[in-house]
């Protein structure tokens, strides 16, 4: 059992869809080794963007293998993950904004013809940015879905209705504020609605208006936001990051590039990249802060190893291939869990915890483990197998790698020249 005082917590990251995913099958492992831990009844929970999510369902007591099996198979009254609650395009903003092109292009040629002389053509037509949209997707069908999922089984949409903390962070965009939906002063907000607030990208998604004020993701300010728990008595953070820059040192012998070079796969890739970079950056910065800040506060960090090529040319907005990233998640936390055993298991056990390196020794699946054993894919399993990038588990997943497949064709075709 737990030592009496010990009070843990939970800090989500973002990363899109792919990277809550990811979280999830994170999360289900750390769930099969820490025995005496119950992640739907911890001391608080934080999640940032897609992380707020999962925090939001684990403390209104979904499961982890509940939220494995939603993402691949519909349970009776439950309802599934599905990509079309995520990336549906935002319509209504769209028109909205293409009608409001003819007015700002009249004004515009009005503003040059008065003052020709002193503006360009170009200057006088920036003007026409008012009608580009805040965000392409639509993300009220987001509010909705975890609104039906916290109207039964006893859950509630209410923060003030649970039994343990919860906080979700998003930023007042008008202020530049991180704010804690949860906490006094902003608990009267539905749960749903803060996830909505704090997931909505900009350019991705429009901001959320609530209580006349608009929120946006709150990765804008920080990457965790465990200080949120932290600040309530939590003496035990576990923290869970799905994105890291990627490092491709060993991507050339490891077969994923041809030659190593991110530079090579255009734009998306770069900024992927950078936005990768600064994100970690940012979070291993605020948690070095934990320790000046928070005295005998333990923090445990898991993350993908930046050699972990297929999670990062996975697109992160894509649930074309969701299982295969639950799993491989779930594998790549045993091993990094097994590696680390040494460092591990004495910081929970001290705190109560069994820390089973014998469960990370099994030769386990996660799909097994949940109840589905004909979702099983062929990889290794073991946690001590040093191998960074799985085999796909599906025709999706190949589909997913087109860039190798060209990649390869266009080697072949120049051994043949």
């Amino acid at each position: 059992m737990p030592a009496r005082d010990a009070k843990f917590g939970l800090a989500l990251a973002g990363g899109g869809p792919e990277g809550a995913i990811y979280e999830i099958g994170a999360l289900r492992a750390l769930d099969e080794v820490l025995e005496g831990l119950d992640l739907n009844n911890l001391h608080a929970y934080v999640g940032v963007s897609s992380g707020s999510f999962l925090a939001a369902n684990l403390a209104n007591n979904l499961t982890t293998g509940q939220m494995c099996r939603a993402i691949v198979k519909r349970e009776p009254e439950e309802h599934p993950f599905n990509s079309k609650k995520f990336l549906r395009p935002a319509v209504l903003e769209l028109i909205g904004r293409g009608a409001m092109v003819p007015r700002l292009l009249f004004e515009s040629l009005t503003d040059y013809w008065r003052n020709s002389e002193d503006k360009s053509l170009f200057d006088a037509l920036t003007r026409l940015g008012r009608a580009l949209p805040v965000g392409i997707f639509d993300n009220r069908p987001i509010r909705r879905y975890l609104e039906r999922i916290y109207s039964i089984k006893g859950r509630t949409d209410d923060f003030r209705k649970l039994d343990k903390q919860l906080f979700i962070v998003a930023v007042d965009l008008d202020s530049g504020e991180a704010v804690r939906f949860g906490e006094a002063g902003f608990d009267h907000v539905p749960i749903s609605r803060a996830v909505q607030a704090s997931t909505s990208l900009p350019g991705l998604y429009p901001p959320v208006e609530i209580d006349g004020r608009h929120y946006v993701d709150g990765v804008l300010r920080k990457t965790l936001h465990g200080s949120a728990a932290l600040d309530v008595g939590t003496d035990f953070l576990i923290c869970i990051n799905p994105i890291v820059p990627v490092d491709t040192r060993r991507a050339v012998e490891t077969g994923v590039m041809r030659r190593g070079k991110l530079i090579d796969r255009g734009l998306p890739t770069v900024i992927s990249q950078a936005f990768r970079t600064l994100i970690h950056s940012r979070l291993e910065v605020g948690l070095s802060r934990y320790e000046d800040r928070y005295d005998g506060v333990e923090v445990v960090l898991l993350e993908p190893r930046r050699d972990d090529y297929r999670m990062f040319f996975t697109n992160i907005f894509s649930f074309s291939s969701r299982r295969w990233v639950c799993e491989h998640a779930y594998q790549a936390t045993r091993r990094e869990l097994y590696f680390r055993r040494e460092e591990l298991a004495p910081k929970f056990e001290s705190r109560g915890i069994r820390f089973r390196t014998d469960v990370l020794e099994e030769d386990r699946d996660l799909w097994s483990g949940v109840g589905l054993p004909e979702l099983r894919v062929s990889v290794e399993t073991r946690p001590e197998t040093d191998r960074q990038c799985e085999p796909p588990a599906s025709a999706e997943d190949l589909l997913g790698d087109l860039d190798a497949v060209l990649d390869r064709l266009e080697n072949h075709v120049l051994e043949i020249n």
